[in-house]
């Protein structure tokens, strides 16, 4: 490759937005043929995660179920109540069971929505491969839960009771397409979130430092626009950060209730 051309390709890559979510290689570990080597993805995927359950373990310690608790202790068990108030209202007793994982699964995705808001880090779940593998491993497990709950008889999920014998193949076609996409779109949709948010964020960073280093006092001063959009933002997207926790919440709770009670 031309040096001038590699070198414009980098400088591009350098104000790119989206250079922001490359995987860089911290540390190389190979084990035969099998790199295990670490990454920013999951170096940050342990630190989000890390970071609330040392919270949730430094609360319970120091606090101890105190009948007047401290302000940590208020925020985990809000979380909690709040989780198992989703479980209740989507799953009804039925869904107390799969209350652990369905917390596990809200932490996870919060810890590391909130971590890829720290400048300089990365977010895990702006990456499709780590949203739909989630996605994927999640409805493995509601295959495996409806199989063990009516048997054979989870097939019915594709064939809406009352179906005419002729529309059945048509019908279980469809069912069946709609219900991988359901695992495609869980992933994307959060993915495609964190992406849209944090690269708007990098657009308008590259707005406000081409101005400042522009000498124009005229420019300086109107870079003070895009600065203060660059803080309203940055105050929006950790309520976005939350809110997809959340939505992928629901939405597996939702698909969850269909495992178990079908049509």
């Amino acid at each position: 490759m031309d040096p001038n051309h590699a070198f414009s390709l980098n400088i591009l890559m350098l104000f790119s937005p989206l250079e922001q979510f490359a995987i860089i290689r911290i540390l190389t570990i190979r084990f035969g043929g099998l790199d295990i080597s670490i990454t920013n993805s999951l170096l940050m995927t342990l630190l989000g995660l890390s970071l609330l359950l040392i919270g949730y373990f430094s609360t319970m310690k120091e606090s101890g179920g105190k009948v007047v608790p401290t302000y940590t202790q208020v925020c985990v068990e809000s979380q909690y109540t709040f989780i198992k108030g989703l479980v209740g209202d989507q799953l009804g007793k039925d869904g107390y069971p799969y209350l652990p994982v369905i917390f596990a699964v809200f932490t996870l995705i919060l810890g590391c929505n909130l971590v890829g808001m720290v400048p300089y880090s990365f977010t895990p779940t702006s990456h499709f491969i780590f949203t739909l593998g989630l996605s994927l491993s999640l409805f493995i497990g509601l295959v495996i839960i409806g199989f063990g709950r009516h048997g054979l008889h989870f097939f019915s999920l594709l064939l809406p009771a009352g179906t005419p014998l002729g529309l059945a193949p048509f019908l279980v076609l469809l069912e069946l397409i709609s219900y991988v996409f359901k695992v495609i779109s869980l992933g994307v949709r959060l993915a495609a979130n964190m992406l849209a948010g944090h690269c708007l964020l990098k657009i308008l960073a590259g707005f406000v430092w081409t101005m400042l280093l522009s000498g124009s006092p005229l420019l300086m001063a109107a870079g003070s626009v895009p600065f203060g959009a660059i803080v309203i933002l940055t105050g929006v997207e950790f309520g976005i950060a939350a809110i997809q926790a959340y939505v992928f919440t629901m939405l597996f709770c939702i698909y969850l209730q269909e495992a178990l009670n079908l049509h």
